[in-house]
């Protein structure tokens, strides 16, 4: 048989799960229909579930990481503060922050450390007015979270975006802040008058110190897309695309839940490669910094012969690219390292090999366009032991087309080599 059981009969526990099934929004609704709902819906454990449902917060407290009197408070604060925006829009920008500040957290604390606190409305409506534009809703939501990053000189290394070297060439890019974005799109505009009618405006850039090559990133605020400059930029505004234009939607729009730009995608890409370990911290010479040469397949190649391990990865590099020249540059990273069970060769084991030799064969498309043969790598011989750091070396190459492959081999002399290279004994 049956039984009706009202309000007054469901214990404390149900009703808890029945408000927390119902969510933020319908459970203030319901919280003035009686005493009894009003009661349960403002419980802190049930805000403390929507809190960390939809924000991913442990302890209450509001955007900027000030302590709030209780959850339902904190839920109100960040509601208020961010009213503006498609509250989806700033759960997804809230968990791409969130997952970049873990990792750096965990592996780059450093950097970490640089970034700025959020940026206000009134601080984002001055770039608008200045530049007559209108920043798409995911980087104005990003900039709100972390205004960007704040270096000194001492800390050209540390920016969140990351880069790469190879001889006479050094890149690492950070995040801009506001301040900076107005002074860099202002220069630009001076320069090349074109920027100021498309409404370009400049988001991330390479350090300015003397030992590094400017990289920059601008931002359409019109269609959203993100732009990273080539070599052609000074002369003719030559740009490439850093996400598909079919991804980039609905960047203006107040309503739905659809609304994403090349900004927002391509942080969410660069915090899935570090969470993933794609990508990893390299210290070289005690400077730490983002290497955006891969770690792991498919990107990154893997050989082992003879116990000889040789790691091989490549990435783009757009700020030497001439598309309509032809010409595209591409730097590598070579990493060398000889496994613990030493060099094996016909079943003698051996604690140490040599470099001696490696051979190169670089293709654009199907052609060959370098066919490298020779003693070294860089001028060196390195001396490989078992469980030592990995030898690493990073070059660059030019070709023809966009796409390409290197594909070679290393002659390594078991045991230890001297080699005479004028008149000096290089190991």
């Amino acid at each position: 048989m049956e039984r009706e059981v009202g309000l007054d009969g469901l214990e404390d526990f149900a009703l808890h799960i029945i408000l927390s099934k119902l969510g933020p929004a319908d459970t203030v609704k319901v919280s003035c229909v009686c005493k009894r709902l009003r009661l349960s819906a403002s419980e802190d454990s049930l805000w403390a579930l929507f809190c960390f449902q939809d924000l991913h917060l442990s302890t209450p407290q509001d955007h900027q990481g000030n302590p709030a009197p209780s959850f339902k408070a904190a839920y109100q604060l960040w509601r208020e503060a961010f009213a503006m925006y498609p509250w989806s829009l700033v759960k997804r920008v809230k968990r791409c922050w969130d997952k970049l500040k873990k990792w750096l957290s965990d592996n780059f604390p450093e950097a970490g450390a640089t970034l700025r606190r959020g940026a206000s409305e009134s601080d984002i409506q001055q770039l608008q007015t200045l530049f007559k534009v209108k920043l798409p809703l995911p980087t104005r939501l990003l900039y709100r979270f972390h205004d960007g990053q704040e270096l000194t000189d001492k800390e050209h290394s540390l920016g969140i975006i990351g880069g790469y070297s190879f001889p006479h060439h050094l890149v690492n890019v950070y995040l801009l802040p506001i301040s900076q974005v107005i002074m860099e799109t202002r220069g630009f505009i001076h320069h090349l008058g074109f920027f100021s009618r498309s409404k370009y405006i400049v988001m991330a850039a390479s350090s300015t110190s003397y030992t590094y090559t400017e990289k920059l990133f601008f931002l359409n605020c019109t269609n959203g897309q993100l732009y990273v400059c080539t070599r052609s930029h000074p002369t003719d505004g030559e740009m490439i695309e850093c996400v598909p234009n079919a991804l980039v939607r609905s960047v203006h729009d107040l309503h739905g839940d659809q609304q994403q730009d090349a900004m927002l995608l391509w942080l969410e890409e660069h915090g899935c490669r570090l969470e993933n370990g794609i990508i990893k911290v390299r210290e070289e010479r005690n400077v730490r910094s983002i290497s955006l040469f891969p770690e792991v397949p498919p990107q990154c190649s893997t050989a082992v012969t003879n116990g000889v391990q040789v790691r091989a990865s490549a990435v783009f590099v757009p700020e030497f690219a001439e598309p309509e020249a032809e010409k595209y540059w591409f730097a590598y990273s070579i990493r060398l390292s000889l496994l613990p069970e030493g060099c094996i060769i016909n079943g003698m084991t051996f604690k140490s090999c040599q470099l001696n030799w490696r051979h190169w064969i670089i293709r654009a498309n199907e052609d060959i366009v370098f066919d490298v043969n020779g003693e070294a790598v860089i001028g060196k011989f390195p001396l490989l032991h078992p469980g030592e750091d990995e030898f690493v070396y990073e070059s660059c190459t030019s070709l023809p087309s966009s796409s390409g492959s290197v594909e070679g081999s290393f002659t390594f002399v078991p045991g230890r080599n001297l080699l005479r290279r004028n008149g000096m004994i290089i190991t």
